[in-house]
């Protein structure tokens, strides 16, 4: 019988294992940074698996430190007001004043991301957070307080935070970009479900001091770690284009890397001036602030709101824990979910449930009541989050979504630093939170009104272009 001929082809055909290329081993390049991205299983240029995956996941390793930190402060207004005899208002203008500056940060850090990339926006930012950690460990009066925890803390939170990493993620996907953000920001609610009680444990069994001590000493050590060696700014600097991108992103890949411009810009996108002339830019503004201000004084108000009324202070602890687990439900059906059925249904459902939460507690004071409030606003906590640059991507372009998404978050943690300042003095002058709950539930409605008016179809500056423009 004749034997049966192969091609060269056929018989040098590569391994399964190897996809036709060569197997990475790090001792092939006897470099640090080579062996310890073997050793952490992250990618070399041999890898398949697209990069952006890799930028979800240290986005979420980011966040998990970042949100079991920041919000933790409910679990030490407290003890820190036990400590030293300061009033609520007071404490709680300390965590306003972190908001403010975090707040007017974040536009300071979404232009300087748009110029020159993520990565030593996050070094210099936790370089501050760890600081502003550390020294709030050691602090001794509310002036050390309101300089390591107000001003420090916060400008470290601002480049290492939700809204920069969200911003982060969207630009290595044009499919799936709800999921990956979402996965991606849901380190900040596993961090809240499983940091918390952890700090919360260590403020009850040591100190407070020794929460802050610890949390800010591994955040200086992972964050740094992670932006060294995974984070990268824009698919185009590693030869890439964005996970589903059909066509290539012709003026991207011309201006891409370009260092004091920002990357990828189109004349058909919006400025931050332009967008500040449309009326959903501020509609979108508006239900921002609303949002912010509700997020955060329920975060700093919850636990304490709850040992007023009898209930203990583990319990109330795991209200909080179980408020963060909450919101990893809620953004991991929000996000993907308005990537078929659009940005703004998803917000008008969040601000509907915060009005039914408001007068449920504004009327009821069991645990019952403050574990459905904690479930339902744990489940709206994040969902606007991963909307935030969806929608002005949709809206507005992606040219200057750095920015763009950096004033909107300014806008939303303006809002966060003054209703927790105005929960805290309303209970210094009334013992109870019922004039701030009334309050947020009227803000709520307001803020439905705004996400449905918003008009969520592609802007154009002076008018949408002609067909030839769209082609050329």
């Amino acid at each position: 019988m004749r034997p049966r001929r192969t091609s060269p082809s056929m018989s040098r055909r590569p391994l399964p294992c190897t996809m036709g290329r060569r197997p990475f081993c790090p001792l092939s390049r006897l470099s640090l940074r080579a062996m310890l991205r073997w050793f952490m299983g992250l990618p070399s240029r041999h890898n398949r698996i697209f990069y952006g995956w890799y930028i979800v996941a240290a986005s979420f390793v980011i966040l998990f430190f970042n949100g079991g930190a920041r919000y933790a402060f409910g679990v030490m207004l407290k003890p820190i007001v036990a400590e030293f005899g300061w009033s609520r208002g007071m404490v709680s203008g300390v965590f306003s004043l972190n908001m403010m500056i975090f707040a007017l940060g974040m536009t300071l850090v979404g232009k300087v991301y748009d110029r020159y990339g993520p990565k030593w926006v996050i070094i210099v930012s936790t370089l501050f957070i760890s600081a502003g950690f550390v020294l709030t460990a050691f602090m001794n009066s509310l002036g050390q307080f309101l300089f390591s925890y107000g001003v420090l803390a916060a400008l470290g939170v601002a480049g290492t935070a939700i809204p920069l990493l969200a911003t982060l993620t969207s630009k290595w996907f044009d499919e799936w970009r709800g999921l990956a953000i979402s996965l991606s920001m849901s380190g900040s609610s596993i961090g809240q479900f499983v940091l918390v009680p952890v700090l919360s444990f260590l403020a009850v069994a040591y100190s407070w001091r020794i929460a802050y001590l610890y949390i800010g000493l591994a955040m200086l050590v992972v964050n740094v770690s992670l932006a060294l060696l995974v984070i990268r700014g824009d698919p185009h600097h590693l030869g890439l284009k964005p996970y589903g991108r059909k066509e290539s992103d012709r003026a991207g890949e011309a201006r891409a890397g370009s260092p004091g411009k920002p990357c990828g810009a189109d004349s058909q996108d919006f400025t931050l001036k332009r967008a500040m002339a449309t009326r959903s830019y501020w509609l979108f503004l508006v239900a921002m602030f609303i949002c912010g201000g509700g997020d955060f004084f329920a975060v700093t108000h919850l636990i304490a709101m709850a040992t007023d009324h009898g209930i203990a202070a583990i319990t109330a602890g795991n209200m909080l824990a179980w408020y963060g687990a909450m919101s990893l439900v809620g953004i991991l059906i929000a996000a993907p979910s308005a990537d078929r059925i659009g940005n703004k249904t998803p917000m008008a459902v969040t601000f509907i449930i915060r009005v039914f939460l408001y007068l449920l507690l504004f009327r009821y004071k069991t645990v019952g009541a403050f574990y459905v409030f904690a479930f339902g606003f744990g489940f709206t906590h994040l969902i606007t989050a991963p909307l935030i640059p969806m929608l002005i991507i949709k809206i507005f372009g992606s040219s200057h979504l750095g920015l763009l998404t950096g004033f909107a978050n300014t806008v939303h943690y303006v809002g966060a630093a003054t209703w927790p300042l105005l929960a805290g003095m309303l209970f210094d002058r009334t013992g109870n939170y019922q004039l701030t709950l009334i309050f947020s539930a009227i803000a709520a409605a307001i803020a439905v009104l705004c996400s449905l008016f918003i008009a969520e179809t592609r802007h154009y500056p002076g008018g949408r272009p002609s067909r030839r423009q769209e082609t050329v």
